[in-house]
């Protein structure tokens, strides 16, 4: 660091706000954006550690693959005069350890609407092949408005990236160990999915759920007892929420959630009425085996059996009289007869059709496509699979037939295809962003729809800068799933530039304030280090007058929001 605390010639930094195992934490300022930043620097004790290093590249490498609004962003990465760090998004906020120690068990829609965003973010990182491997309330930053942002990549891992651990030690932290983590076995989602699950008991309990003296006695815990039970310790916890709570942290990792998807949708639907009082979920190892014993049976003995001895004369039948002969024959051929002209009068009358037998279509609606290709065999008819075609409804469920191409009742040929239309779920309306503040919309958006992409576009136009004026992709009252991926282009009225001015440097700070604030922009002051200067230097300083500006005089700037000017001074 240089005298003036400035990183890389760009990061100034304004104080400590934390520190990990392997790193301190910085409040900065990015100087060519102009905007808070947090820098995570390696300690100096471990920048020749060459295990210390990886661990902090994956970290870096592990966050810039992942893009999520609750996935904390990293903007740059470097090494500074032998310190290497990590410069990502400043979030402030409290840890959710900080939260949970502060405030006890949360409220039960408070802490469902957070693991919904962590179960989101986990989501995203299991998309991407990067276990998180060490998922806690620690590493969970919560803003003022209830929206979180997960940090610590440092040792996640990546298909293909070698383990970060050594002989008999294991990653993460021991209260939210999943116990196949504990055993030495490879991490999965399923690991994650564990200490997510731990989260959530920890949210609405106020505390872990295993606790000992030492590390290794939490872990066997984790290994062999049971999870004490949720609603046993917050009655107020409905049995839908304890339920998830006991699929996630299932010992064996074949019976918790598949992925953090199904856990996201689970949740999704925990707090409805019908759920409150599901029924208790109980998970049971099936391993039981059948030990089947086989009798041998001896072959019975066959006894000899005499055979009668067969007179001749029992064997000689008697032959029929012919005059009997002939009166069968007469019936038979009278009978097919009457068969004959039955038919051809059914033919006549148009009851009994000569040639194919057409097929009808049956109704299919309501139907799901596993029941409608029974339907359309038992009618000798062929679901057009190749062809469906799926449609965001306002009521009808996934995966339920909602229209049928030929229309029911048509008759076709048997073996024809019948082309079906199948509800992909039930979607909302987009809202109209038209005349929001672009960042409000942001954050609406971002907080409301976490797994929509927004682009913003800026355009030159009359109205209030910074409002929009339309938008785009996603346009106002179209149905979309807000559950599946999406896009919308919010295009806002861009925001008028100011150039700095030249002559602002050697002016007091007080007036410095004044011109600016009078031009439309919005001030920051930053008071110089004068600790390590000497008796000389500090007797020539002129106290209160501005020294520096960022950005430079002379340059061009625009104010948004989130922007501001920055006086330096002594």
């Amino acid at each position: 660091m240089s005298r003036k605390n400035v990183i890389a010639n760009r990061y100034e930094v304004i104080q400590h706000i934390g520190q990990g195992g392997m790193a301190d934490v910085f409040l900065a300022i990015d100087t060519i954006l102009n905007r808070q930043v947090a820098i995570k620097i390696l300690r100096s004790d471990l920048s020749t550690d060459a295990v210390s290093i990886l661990r902090f590249e994956r970290e870096a490498q592990a966050a810039t693959a992942l893009a999520h609004p609750n996935i904390v962003e990293v903007y740059d990465v470097g090494d500074y005069k032998g310190h290497h760090y990590i410069v990502m998004e400043y979030v402030p906020g409290n840890t959710l350890k900080q939260v949970i120690r502060s405030r006890g068990p949360l409220l039960n829609e408070e802490a469902v609407d957070i693991m919904k965003q962590m179960t989101s973010a986990v989501a995203e990182a299991h998309s991407r092949g990067i276990i998180h491997r060490d998922i806690k309330p620690q590493n969970v930053i919560v803003k003022a408005d209830g929206s979180i942002r997960i940090l610590d990549f440092g040792i996640a891992t990546a298909k293909g990236s070698m383990q970060l651990t050594q002989a008999n030690n294991v990653m993460g932290s021991v209260h939210y160990l999943a116990p196949e983590l504990a055993k030495g076995d490879t991490a999965t989602p399923q690991s994650d999915i564990y200490a997510l699950g731990i989260v959530l008991y920890e949210m609405l309990a106020g505390d872990v759920p295993f606790k000992a003296d030492q590390a290794v006695q939490v872990a066997l815990k984790h290994m062999r007892d049971p999870l004490p039970k949720l609603r046993s310790i917050n009655p107020t916890v409905p049995q839908s929420i304890e339920n998830i709570v006991t699929r996630a942290t299932a010992k064996n990792p074949a019976l918790r959630y598949r992925s953090c998807d199904e856990m996201f949708k689970d949740l999704s639907t925990c707090l409805r009425s019908e759920r409150l009082n599901e029924d208790p979920v109980v998970l049971q190892e099936q391993t039981r085996t059948l030990n089947v014993k086989q009798k041998v049976q001896e072959p019975a003995k066959v006894q000899p059996v005499r055979q009668k001895e067969v007179k001749k004369e029992d064997t000689k039948k008697k032959e029929p009289k012919p005059n009997k002969k002939l009166t069968t024959l007469l019936i038979v051929m009278i009978a097919l007869l009457a068969i004959v002209a039955i038919f051809f009068s059914l033919v006549l009358s148009g009851v009994i059709k000569l040639g194919e037998v057409m097929a009808t279509v049956p109704d299919l609606e309501g139907k799901t496509i596993a029941e409608a290709k029974e339907i359309c065999e038992e009618n000798n008819l062929v679901i057009d699979t190749a062809g469906v075609q799926y449609l965001l409804t306002n009521d009808t469920e996934k995966g339920i037939i909602i229209a049928v191409e030929p229309d029911i009742g048509t008759e076709l040929e048997p073996g024809s295809k019948v082309t079906v239309t199948v509800s992909s779920g039930i979607g909302i309306r987009a809202k109209d962003y038209t005349n929001y503040k672009i960042t409000d919309a942001e954050e609406e958006i971002s907080q409301d729809y976490p797994l929509l992409k927004i682009t913003v576009v800026a355009e030159e136009s009359d109205a209030e800068p910074g409002t929009i004026i339309r938008q785009e992709q996603l346009e106002p009252g179209v149905l979309f799933n807000p559950e599946s991926a999406g896009q919308i282009t919010l295009v806002y009225s861009e925001y008028a530039t100011i150039e700095i001015p030249e002559d602002i440097i050697g002016k007091t700070v007080n007036e410095a304030i004044d011109e600016l604030e009078n031009m439309g922009i919005v001030v920051r002051t930053s008071n110089r280090d004068t600790t390590q200067m000497s008796q000389e230097e500090l007797d020539n300083l002129e106290i209160g007058v501005v020294v520096e500006v960022s950005p430079e005089p002379g340059t061009e700037y625009t104010q948004k929001e989130d922007n501001f000017v920055i006086l330096y001074y002594y």
